[in-house]
Order: C-alpha cells, then sequence, then structure tokens
C-alpha cells in the first residue's frame, strides 16, 4: 500500500452495547452460578473496549495492523476497530504558521528579514504519517528553505539609478511574490500530502546594519523624484506667464529681460522658502 485508502468501521454504539452486555452479564452469571468458565465473557468485553475510537469533524484516525497500513478513517463520529490497530491521530483542519524572521540576502546582495504566515492543511493521511517522519516539523523546514529562495530571486527594492530596474520586487509586487512563494512551499510540501491554502509575506524589512543607510537612500530617491516633478511644473509657470504676457502685449520683454523674468520666477517657485520681495524703482543696468 503507497497511497491512502479510506476505510468504514463499525458503529461504536453497538459495539459498545455488546461489550457492557457481556460484562455485566459475565459477572451475574460468575457470581451465581460460581463457574470460572463465565469469565470468558468478562475477558471478550474487556478486549473490546481498547478498539473504541472517537473521530472528531475534519479529523481522521490512521490504522496500521502490526506495522501495515491498514487504511484511514475521515468519517466523524463513534466507532469500533479490531484492538489490535494501530490508531494514530491526524487532523484535517486548516492550519496557520507563523515563521521566524529570518535574515537572507535579496538578489542584489542585501541583507534583509523576512517571515512568512502559511495556511496549510493534509489532504493525503498516508504521505503525512510515512512518507515524512514529522509532517509539522517538516511545514516549517520547508517552508524556511522556500522563503530563503524566494528572497534570493528578487530585490527588496528597485533602484534603477544603480543598474537594478526589476520589474518583481519583494516589497512592491506583493501578489507576484506571493503566488510565487505558494507555488515554491506547494512544490516541497506535495510529497507529504500537504496543500498550502495560501502564503504571504509577513514581515520584510532591512536588516538593522544596513537599515538607517537604506532609508536615507529611500528619501534622497523621494526629494528627486519631488523636485524633478517641482522643476517640470516651475519650467511650464514660466513658459505659459512669458507667452501669456507676449500675446496680451502687457509688457514688451526683450532677451535681457526674459532671462531676468524666467531667473526670478524659477527661484520663487522651485524655493524651499516664500520669497521676499524687492521693489525695483530703476532699471535693469542702473
Amino acid at each position: 500500500m503507497t497511497q491512502e485508502k479510506n476505510i468504514s468501521a463499525n458503529n461504536g454504539y453497538l459495539m459498545l452495547f455488546t461489550s457492557l452486555f457481556l460484562l455485566f452479564g459475565g459477572i451475574y452469571l460468575l457470581f451465581s452460578y460460581e463457574n470460572a468458565w463465565f469469565t470468558i465473557l468478562i475477558f471478550t468485553a474487556i478486549f473490546i473496549f481498547p478498539g473504541f475510537i472517537l473521530v472528531n469533524p475534519n479529523g481522521s484516525r490512521v490504522l496500521l495492523l502490526f506495522g501495515k497500513y491498514v487504511g484511514t478513517i475521515k468519517q466523524n463520529g463513534f466507532f469500533w476497530v479490531n484492538p489490535f490497530y494501530t490508531k494514530k491521530k491526524i487532523s484535517l483542519r486548516a492550519s496557520n504558521f507563523d515563521s521566524e524572521r529570518l535574515k537572507v540576502n535579496d538578489k542584489i546582495g542585501n541583507p534583509i528579514m523576512i517571515s512568512t504566515i502559511l495556511v496549510w492543511r493534509v489532504t493525503d493521511t498516508y504521505k503525512a504519517a510515512f512518507d515524512v517522519d514529522n509532517y509539522e516539523n517538516f511545514v516549517r523546514v520547508q517552508t524556511d528553505a522556500a522563503v530563503r529562495k524566494l528572497a534570493s530571486m528578487y530585490p527588496y527594492d528597485n533602484f534603477a539609478d544603480d543598474g537594478h530596474d526589476e520589474d518583481i520586487t519583494l516589497r512592491s509586487s506583493v501578489n507576484e511574490v506571493s503566488e510565487a512563494l505558494e507555488k515554491e512551499v506547494q512544490e516541497r510540501l506535495a510529497m507529504a500530502g500537504i496543500e498550502v491554502l495560501e502564503a504571504r509575506i509577513g514581515y520584510l524589512a532591512y536588516a538593522q546594519e544596513i537599515a538607517n543607510a537604506m532609508l536615507k537612500r529611500q528619501q534622497a530617491t523621494a526629494i528627486v523624484a519631488a523636485r524633478h516633478k517641482i522643476v517640470e511644473g516651475a519650467v511650464s509657470m514660466v513658459e505659459m506667464a512669458i507667452d501669456a504676457l507676449s500675446k496680451k502685449e502687457i509688457v514688451h520683454l526683450d532677451e535681457e529681460r526674459k532671462a531676468a523674468m524666467v531667473s526670478n520666477l524659477m527661484v520663487i517657485l522651485c524655493g524651499d522658502k516664500e520669497a521676499s520681495p524687492v521693489v525695483n524703482t530703476g532699471t535693469l543696468n542702473h
């Protein structure tokens, strides 16, 4: 037997009634007739008792007879099986696993801290019980290995300025990274008869030794991007202002005055502080 086999067991309530009938009947007959042969009924009842099992909803019992796999009971209820069976309990409920924060290197070599949240359940009790030593520990170890591999496949963030312009990153591509992680973990846990319901990144950050430096880099990138937008907007506004003055013939501007106006407007629009107006009562040359 190399695969799961679902079996049905005897009704536990009927066997319970039978065992109690044999027990009390044997005791009554033993004391009434004082015949030692009636002790057979008592021993038979005692022999029946170890065969009772209770299977809760979304639970299962794997049965073995002297090391040989007999089958799995997945139907919930009260049952009776051969008392010589070894009964191993395996839960079929969905389980959560929150891994420890691992320190690994991303694709470009930056040390990061990462953890994952995994939702899984057993679908094949034979593989979970016999193909791996401890399926719960197997889930933990293989999940950690999958997270380490995933972190080495993608960069933490996208930095186009240093030649690492990636479409998928650990920080921004949540859906893509989760799909890749789920696929990787499922391939590793399939041999244990385990189905992965969900796998996603639970924690992600730069390692402590580079966290401050990378934060400054992110801030600098944000500042440069903001300045770029400010300059683009300022140039458009200056161009619009000069065109409007020329069309409405409010004032005639030669090249020198245009240059001075452009300089003043750019300082005002791109500066961090409010400009202090200065009234010029003379000319540009005096």
